[in-house]
Formats: C-alpha cells, structure tokens, sequence
C-alpha cells in the first residue's frame, strides 16, 4: 500500500485518468474536476487508503448491445475511483508483468493482437494444425470474488491493498437510479479490471504451459494448437474440465470450437 500511495505514483495515476478521459461517475465529477480535487486532497487521499478505510463509491451502469445479439453491461467508476484503481494496477502490473505467460497477449504493455497472430502462425509453421477455439462465457461478469482475492493473496502479503481491492469488486452498479449488489464479476471499464483479469487467466496459462501446450491466449480469447483432430477433442475436453471445475469459470460449448487454422487466422 505505500507504494501505491507513494505521490509520483498518485501523480501517474492521474495523469493516465485525465488522458483517458471518459464520462463522470454517479457523483457527477469530471476528470477535470478529478484535477483539482487531487491538488486540494491527496493527503487525505494517501491517509485513508493507509489506514484502509477508502470507500469506493457504486458504479454507474450503461448498457451497449452486441453485434450479434445480447448486451455488454460496462461500469464507469468515479473519477476518484477511477484514480484509485489506476494507482493499484499500476503496483500490481509491475508485481505480475515478469511472471505472466510468454503467451499472453491482452492488456499487456507493449504486447498487441498483431504479436499473437504472429506467435499462433509460427505454431502453424510447425505443423500445429488443429486449433482449439475457447470462447469463455461472460468471462467478465463470472468471476469469482473470493477465489480472485485468494489467488492475489497467493502473492500479495498486504492485506490492506487485498481488503481494498475487495472493495472494488463489491461496489454497487447504479442502472435507472436502483443500486444493485455485485456479488460475482469485475466490472469492465475500470483501470484495475485488466490486470486482474490477467491475474485470473493466467493460472489457465500455468496449466497448458505444464501440460506442454502451444497456445496463444488475448485477454479472455485463447486458442490452443494441436497436430491432430482425436489430440484437439482430448484436450478439449481436458481443458474445459479445468476451467469450470478448478477455475469457476463457464465455457461457452456452443461458440467453443474445433477447426483448421487457416480461417480462424486468416492464413
């Protein structure tokens, strides 16, 4: 926590908040006012997070429909929030980034979908020619609060930034005027959802490393490469298994796929 407290990180923090820009939350601040806020109380915003008793405030809810059908439920946090949650991704992106998988290609510096589509053809060279296509379902709004918090304990000794964090999770979304508790899910659109999704995904990418496989993950997309049709349903299977039983997550079977590289990579 003093680190994230720590002013040249605040001070980061904000910056990236102000060039995102973005809409004001439900206390109506603009990342204008965020500004000045912060010139007038960022020692009162360093004392409370060290003393942990920073309340975030609910989300407000908008609703953005599918291409294909179904709706997206984005949160947009408070400014003050907003900031908060940069200042914490910010530590634990410097904590995570040397361990997270060769593989994984979403929400990575210096890491883009060009990248992944070049490591998942250079399996292709190698005659890895079946592709395992994992859609995982509602990824964002599955996701289990207290197996997250336990695995981030796994690294993070702090309690304080653990208890924080839990916070955020558990923060209400405002839709039509009605609050509504969260009880499962991250909430897309916030500075920190990124990396803890990462954080959740890559104990997927630990395992197929463990397990020998080439793969290619972006975000909450992954593919797995295989030299054969009976291998791609062998670990099909295997893999789903794992995600729902040890993960807690969902596989969508219908959208989840089996098929030649050559159009899913455009190759």
């Amino acid at each position: 926590m003093e680190k994230i407290v720590d002013l040249s990180n605040l001070t980061t923090a904000l910056r990236q908040v102000v060039n995102n820009g973005g809409s004001a939350g439900i206390d109506g601040m603009t990342v204008t006012g965020l500004k000045e806020w912060f010139n007038h109380n960022w020692q009162e915003l360093q004392s409370s997070l060290l003393k942990g008793t920073y309340t975030p405030s609910g989300v407000r809810g908008v609703r953005i429909r599918k291409p294909k059908g179904g709706v997206r439920q984005p949160g947009i946090p408070t400014c003050k929030d907003r900031l908060v949650q940069q200042a914490t991704g910010q530590i634990l992106s410097r904590r995570y980034e040397p361990i997270f998988s060769v593989n994984s290609y979403g929400f990575r510096p210096r890491r883009n979908a060009h990248q992944a589509l070049l490591r998942a053809a250079g399996y292709v060279a190698e005659r890895y020619t079946y592709v395992v296509d994992l859609d995982l379902e509602q990824f964002f709004d599955r996701v289990n609060h207290d197996r997250l918090l336990w695995l981030l304990g796994t690294r993070i000794g702090d309690r304080r930034v653990l208890s924080l964090i839990g916070r955020f999770l558990r923060s209400g979304i405002m839709q039509d005027g009605i609050t509504s508790q969260r009880f499962q899910g991250t909430p897309q659109g916030s500075p920190l959802s990124p990396v803890l999704s990462n954080v959740i995904l890559d104990e997927l990418d630990k395992e197929l490393e463990v397990r020998g496989h080439r793969f290619v993950r972006y975000a909450d997309d992954a593919i797995i490469l295989v030299k054969s049709e009976e291998a791609a349903k062998r670990v099909e299977k295997s893999i789903t298994d794992f995600i729902e039983n040890r993960m807690l997550l969902k596989v969508n079977r219908e959208k989840s796929r089996i098929c030649r590289p050559q159009k899913l990579l455009g190759l």
